[in-house]
């Protein structure tokens, strides 16, 4: 902005009235240190889930929270930017496929869907350990896209 401030006398005192972008400086600067912190606990939960409160559900929503923070500050056309249709088209069929695939990879070792002690990672409590953590991060990838895709059509309609 290499644009004066202009000064406008409204009943006898001195305005300075000043672009949209500056009166919105210290919100950007909060959205921009919490949006990351809030993806990193997102992830925590994720990582977490299996054996505490949480997993890939939670996690998903949290994750999805950090993009609806940045499409709040940054406005809808700014995030698009960042996250497009065929990306968040992508994340929702990734997450599918990987909860899918572990399944499926757990009938073709000898068990039944989602059984992880019958996939071949060595000590069977390991596999089940590993099996659920590919569970919840497919989970969360999808849960986390199907909110931002959500609120994105929500955000295109109230914009019309």
């Amino acid at each position: 902005m290499d644009e004066v401030d202009e000064h406008v006398t409204v009943t006898g005192e001195s305005v300075i009235v000043r672009p949209v972008e500056e009166l919105y400086i210290i919100r950007r600067i909060i959205a921009r240190i919490m949006v990351p912190l809030t993806q990193l606990y997102g992830l925590y939960v994720i990582m977490h889930g299996e054996g505490g409160p949480g997993g890939g559900f939670q996690g998903g929503v949290i994750l999805g929270s950090a993009t609806i923070l940045y499409v709040l500050v940054f406005g809808v056309d700014e995030a698009k930017k960042r996250i497009s249709e065929s990306l968040n088209n992508l994340m929702k069929s990734t997450g599918v496929l990987i909860y899918a695939g572990i399944g499926l990879l757990c009938i073709i070792f000898g068990g039944y869907y989602l059984e992880y002690y019958a996939l071949p990672l060595g000590h069977p409590e390991k596999a089940s350990e590993l099996g659920i953590l590919g569970v919840e991060i497919g989970i969360g990838i999808t849960v986390s896209a199907v909110m931002i895709s959500i609120f994105f059509d929500l955000a295109e309609r109230f914009e019309k």
